[in-house]
């Protein structure tokens, strides 16, 4: 039977041992139209995705720069609501049998209720869920019924982390790691300046779990970059950014298409630079939390 988890498996161990990088790519859903998402999500994956990124519009979004904030604000104007991320998720898994990851902030999971949630979203055919205002101190909850349903609950570490916090978040990897390359929030940069190689190292001496970079990678010059420290990059603004542009639906699929096999065939290059393996292991995480109601609202 195939899990979210280990569809998510599947796609890291293909790219590991072809040897080549993995690029992920993002979307928000029903930017800059509800009925535009699914065609833009079969561009990419026809593109090379290796896994895609579906993110709930959400009116607070914490993590996200002016590029995906905006996109979020639209797609709530129009009227995108959760079960028509849902319904999108679900038709794109008729598709593609590529990882679907579901981007969403916390608020959305705790109203609806986190067995409902996670249940629907498996049903729908998506393999893991990104969380990023829920600490690991506080995801027990929400870790366990997604552990329940098969999917992943995908961490993030970030280059400010101690030692000892990212040995935490390594206890907990489920399918990879996120690893936010800057501090601050998501949007293409010029230049990354975070120094990856330590940052990653140091996750590697905790786990031997895939290690993805996101946050700041503005196009192939950027995912080359940031690929030799990692075993796939996030590409989410510069493919939001190249929604705008004009041409309707089949302009949108065309330029996201065309960046993200650019990317992808960029990545192509750091062909055999495999990930290493650490010596040590951590043990399973310790302690519980009730996580508590964040702000923001999406529509349900």
């Amino acid at each position: 039977m195939i899990t979210g988890k280990s569809r998510i498996a599947g796609a890291f161990s293909r790219l590991r041992e072809t040897g080549e990088k993995g690029l992920i790519t993002y979307i928000t859903a029903g930017y800059p139209e509800p009925g535009h998402t699914l065609e833009i999500l079969k561009a990419l994956a026809d593109a090379g995705s290796d896994l895609v990124e579906i993110g709930l519009p959400f009116s607070d979004p914490i993590a996200d720069g002016p590029v995906i904030q905006r996109a979020s604000n639209l797609a709530l104007a129009r009227g995108t609501r959760l079960a028509d991320v849902f319904d999108i998720a679900h038709a794109f898994r008729k598709y593609a049998d590529i990882p679907v990851l579901l981007m969403t902030y916390y608020n959305p999971v705790f109203r609806s209720g986190t067995v409902a949630f996670v249940n629907r979203a498996r049903d729908c055919g998506i393999d893991g869920l990104i969380v990023p205002d829920l600490p690991v101190e506080e995801d027990s909850p929400l870790r366990y019924e997604t552990a329940e349903a098969g999917l992943s609950l995908v961490p993030l570490a970030a280059p400010t982390s101690t030692d000892r916090r990212l040995k935490k978040i390594a206890s907990r990897a489920d399918g990879f790691i996120y690893c936010v390359s800057v501090t601050g929030v998501t949007g293409p940069r010029a230049e990354i300046n975070t120094d990856l190689k330590s940052f990653t190292n140091r996750l590697r001496s905790y786990t031997d779990s895939p290690l993805v970079v996101g946050f700041g990678i503005s196009g192939p010059d950027s995912a080359l970059k940031a690929a030799a420290h990692c075993d796939a990059v996030v590409v989410g603004s510069a493919i939001v950014s190249a929604v705008d542009g004009g041409g309707g639906l089949t302009g949108i699929t065309s330029r996201v298409g065309r960046l993200a096999r650019e990317i992808k065939d960029t990545l192509r290059q750091r062909k055999g630079a495999g990930a290493t393996v650490p010596e040590e292991r951590t043990g399973p995480p310790q302690g519980r939390r009730e996580a508590g109601e964040r702000r923001g609202t999406a529509t349900i």
